[in-house]
């Protein structure tokens, strides 16, 4: 164990910290005793100090230092994410995200996108965080594009803004706005699973594209189909205006 006087965390947040995955993650490592500290099996809640020797399958982590004061640890990105590309970090699923990106460091997505909608999503290395922003995402706008396989009418889009019953629940109201005759355009601020989908469902609609292109200050602008690029510091900020360690 390390000495009271240096900087110590616990073993799944240096964990997270490091890039390797999200601190849940970590967490289920250690139930299965594949995390050792100093050459012995980790228990939960254990707590480590800079100086331990930390392994997971008896690989060595690193904890990533900034740079320079304000720099940042974790790589954040948007990703235009194309049809057929499965939001998971699990290599053995073929078309898995990760892969699909092939970023030099070990990331993973923030929330999800089923396999066959497409458009804007973030990535990080920043195991840490991923929960932080799951959470404050229910505030934040996600707009998206949606083509449906009948015309769009006006009845629809007031009762998909008030509110629709799925998953025993009623969707929070949410804003809506006709683009085109089978289109339509809607702005929500939750992520159930496959809500949009199983909304129109409701009223008889079935979803035949679906494209994420903005969450809250983040656009997806000209990125095409698998082009990625780096948050700007402004985005990042518009995210967690509170953190302060990237």
């Amino acid at each position: 164990m390390p000495d009271n006087g240096a900087m110590t965390s616990r073993l799944n947040k240096y964990i997270a910290d490091t890039g390797f995955c999200s601190r849940r993650e970590a967490d289920r490592l250690i139930a299965a005793r594949r995390v050792t500290v100093n050459g012995h099996a980790a228990g939960t809640g254990a707590v480590v100090g800079e100086d331990d020797k930390v392994l997971v399958d008896g690989q060595p982590l690193r904890v990533r230092t900034a740079r320079k004061p304000g720099a940042r640890r974790h790589v954040y990105i948007v990703l235009n994410k194309p049809v057929g590309v499965t939001c998971t970090t699990e290599s053995t699923v073929k078309g898995n995200i990760v892969d699909f990106v092939g970023h030099e460091q070990r990331i993973f997505p923030i929330g999800r996108l089923d396999k066959e909608s497409e458009g804007l999503i973030l990535m990080t290395s920043n195991g840490d965080i991923v929960n932080q922003i799951l959470r404050a995402e229910n505030g934040h706008q996600k707009e998206y594009l949606v083509a449906v396989n009948k015309p769009v009418t006006d009845e629809f889009l007031r009762a998909m803004a008030r509110g629709v019953r799925i998953h025993d629940q009623m969707t929070l109201p949410c804003k809506t706005s006709r683009i085109a005759k089978f289109g339509f355009r809607i702005i929500l601020q939750q992520g159930l699973n496959r809500q949009i989908r199983l909304m129109a469902a409701e009223f008889g609609y079935r979803v035949t594209q679906l494209r994420r292109v903005r969450i809250d200050n983040i656009k997806i602008g000209a990125l095409k189909p698998g082009q990625w690029r780096n948050l700007t510091e402004q985005e990042l900020h518009g995210l967690l205006p509170q953190q302060q360690d990237w």
